[in-house]
């Protein structure tokens, strides 16, 4: 007997990292000292406060029952207190707040909840790739808008014809982004608030890495930008910021038709999220302050190891990011976003990731995380440099 999965699951395009897959296990399997900077997983620990929160109410009876689909008020509460003191909005808790299950599930239930067949989405490309398939899930038309290094990674939205924007009914935007760690400006985000307004669409922004910056560098929310409220909504997560990937735990705030059309869908397919990570999602947001700066700092001294190392190669068109935890990297010598991946780990022992993996625009490019302690990128460079890149 065999099963044909469904025609919108065929519609996927290809999964590029199956063949890099085989490639590393086989170099896992020879013994080789892999240097893995492909993932986009932070590898430091939880902050010890927030763990501690989750165990004290991890023994509390109440949270041990269905949680509210929306969120904890006092969840959401704490949310709304985030964004006052980070970034000067005020939010009704009530009802422009929900917890998220991690930004991603918010990013693949949105178009669930508001996109019918033919509708056109638009996506940053590259760019993560769950815009891409959740669109598809949705049955709308995926619509490409090219981040290119000339547009300092910003979508060209005069490029896009007035047909397309017709039936546009959502349009992602990613800042910090992943992966080419550009930061948006206050003009751009305006622009995209009169397209919005003029269009009638929606603009979700995915802001996973808010609040991973350097240089003392704070990234903008499009939630500071006046009108952003009435048009769309930004999807926030504790995963990047706090080292808590593994806790399925965030966020969406904004206007409150697009977050009760998303609750509504939410309420049909999951049941929340787990009371006692919403406690430990307090403690972490609470203690802010306390804790994020220092991971930032790895972060930083992790990129400032890789700048040397880069020096070292010679590598003249690289740009430092100031945010984000990922370096957006020109292949060499020619090479096609896999065939540098492949080469890097088949010469180097190093796995990255290919610029293709986030759409076509991403050819050319290929990505690196600073998951990997400093030592560890150095070194990463050093392999490069003898293997002739």
């Amino acid at each position: 007997m065999s099963f044909v999965v469904s025609n919108r699951l065929s519609l996927l395009p290809p999964y590029v990292f199956v063949e890099l897959d085989r490639l590393k296990q086989q170099a896992i399997e020879r013994g080789e000292d892999i240097i893995n900077l492909g993932i986009g997983d932070p590898d430091q620990p939880t902050p010890p406060i927030i763990i501690e929160a989750l165990a004290e109410a991890a023994k509390v009876g109440e949270n041990h029952r269905y949680p509210s689909g929306i969120g904890m008020p006092d969840f959401r509460k704490e949310v709304a207190a985030y964004y006052q003191r980070r970034h000067g909005v005020d939010f009704n808790p009530a009802t422009e707040i929900m917890s998220l299950i991690g930004s991603k599930e918010g990013i693949g239930h949105l178009p669930l909840a508001f996109v019918n067949p033919g509708d056109v989405v638009l996506v940053p490309e590259p760019g993560y790739p769950v815009y891409n398939s959740s669109t598809i899930f949705a049955g709308g038309e995926p619509y490409p808008m090219p981040l290119t290094q000339e547009n300092a990674f910003l979508p060209d939205l005069e490029a896009i014809p007035e047909a397309v924007y017709a039936r546009t009914r959502l349009m992602f935007l990613n800042y910090p982004n992943n992966p080419t760690a550009a930061f948006a400006t206050r003009d751009f985000f305006e622009r995209v608030i009169a397209k919005a307004r003029k269009h009638g669409f929606i603009v979700a922004h995915d802001a996973a890495y808010l609040d991973v910056s350097f240089g003392g560098r704070k990234a903008l929310s499009f939630m500071e930008v006046p009108g952003a409220r009435e048009v769309g909504i930004e999807l926030h997560s504790l995963s990047k910021t706090f080292n808590m990937t593994g806790w399925r735990v965030g966020f969406a705030v904004g206007n409150p038709e697009v977050i009760a059309g998303l609750a509504s869908l939410k309420a049909n397919l999951d049941s929340g999220v787990f009371n006692a990570v919403q406690r430990a999602g307090i403690a972490a947001l609470r203690n802010f302050d306390a804790v994020v700066p220092a991971i930032n700092q790895t972060y930083e001294t992790r990129l400032k190891a890789f700048s040397n190392g880069v020096a070292e190669l010679g590598w003249t068109d690289y740009r430092e990011p100031q945010g984000s935890f990922y370096v957006w990297l020109r292949t060499r010598n020619g090479l096609s976003s896999t065939d540098m991946t492949r080469e890097l780990l088949q010469k180097c022992a190093v796995v990255t990731t290919p610029g293709n993996a986030f759409g076509a625009a991403g050819e050319g490019y290929f990505r690196i995380a600073l998951t990997a302690k400093a030592e560890r990128i150095l070194e990463a460079c050093q392999r490069m440099k003898k293997a002739g890149f």
